[in-house]
């Protein structure tokens, strides 16, 4: 298990679980959690013994959405640089949105991300769920996107991520009203996978982090990944065609495909010689991180 200050990870048998461990604070989001995040996800990357990230809470939330212990100057940011002797207010660093920093950085995730919503996931704490690949969620857990009843806006690239996985409409609804759902209307409108009672959750999260830890190629699982995110905002199917195909002639010619129809003809288990850490084909990614400040 590392060490974080409010979270936890573990990693065992290929499943590397980042739990929110702030239970006191129904895992109330602060700038240390988002740097704690930031640090895991660089480690699970860094380790290719890790196939599949579960990211979940402890105690009886997901996560509540920001710490709000600044009370009404919780989300000021204007007071947070004039305490420091910042006169620039869009200074880069330090008025970048902290969900959103975490959210680029799961985005950019060389492994599976998958979501076990235990409980409540609120503001930030529905948010940096949008990222992840894949979210399951126990019954009758509260969601919302309330940032406009706050007094503030969408935050964690919800205004990306969101209407691409649920469709204009809905995130127009979820987040001009500000409500409270259920993790049933959640499941209704496609952003929750399935629903399960709160001592299914794990077991079900691990039984889909093992079908891609146990017969997939790592290597693979990366690539596809990336693909599919990157192209959510493609001008034109070309731009697919032109990555799939210059990405079929690398893997192609790989260990791990020879190793696929190999063991697959031979009715085996497959041993996938590439990893991560030193085969993806270059360039990766093909896509460079945009600055923050233009």
């Amino acid at each position: 298990m590392s060490t974080y200050e409010t979270i936890q990870l573990t990693i065992a048998d290929g499943v590397a679980t980042l739990t929110l461990n702030r239970p006191d604070r129904m895992n109330a989001f602060t700038d240390q959690m988002m740097r704690d995040m930031i640090a895991a996800f660089g480690e699970t990357d860094a380790n290719d013994d890790v196939r599949v990230v579960i990211v979940t809470g402890a105690g009886r939330a997901f996560c509540a959405g920001a710490d709000l212990a600044g009370a009404g100057d919780t989300f000021n940011y204007e007071k947070r640089l004039a305490a420091r002797g910042i006169d620039d207010k869009f200074e880069e660093e330090r008025v970048r949105d902290g969900g959103g920093r975490v959210g680029l950085r799961i985005y950019e995730s060389l492994k599976p991300v998958i979501a076990a919503i235990n409980g409540a996931a609120v503001g930030v704490g529905a948010t940096m769920t949008l990222p992840m690949d894949i979210r399951l969620a126990v019954e009758g857990a509260k969601m919302g996107f309330v940032f406009a009843r706050r007094g503030i806006v969408p935050e964690t690239l919800s205004s990306y991520f969101l209407p691409r996985l649920v469709g204009v409409q809905t995130a127009l609804e979820w987040t001009m009203t500000g409500r409270v759902f259920t993790s049933e209307e959640a499941h209704a409108r496609g952003l929750v996978r399935s629903l399960h009672k709160p001592e299914d959750l794990l077991p079900a999260a691990h039984a889909l982090a093992r079908e891609i830890a146990d017969n997939t190629a790592p290597v693979s699982v990366a690539l596809a990944r990336r693909m599919m995110l990157d192209m959510l905002d493609a001008g034109h199917p070309m731009e697919a065609h032109r990555l799939e195909s210059r990405l079929m002639v690398a893997r192609g010619q790989a260990g791990d495909a020879k190793e696929g129809v190999t063991s697959f003809l031979e009715k085996r288990a497959p041993v996938y010689p590439d990893k991560v850490s030193r085969d993806l084909p270059q360039p990766f990614p093909w896509r460079g991180m945009p600055a923050f400040k233009e």
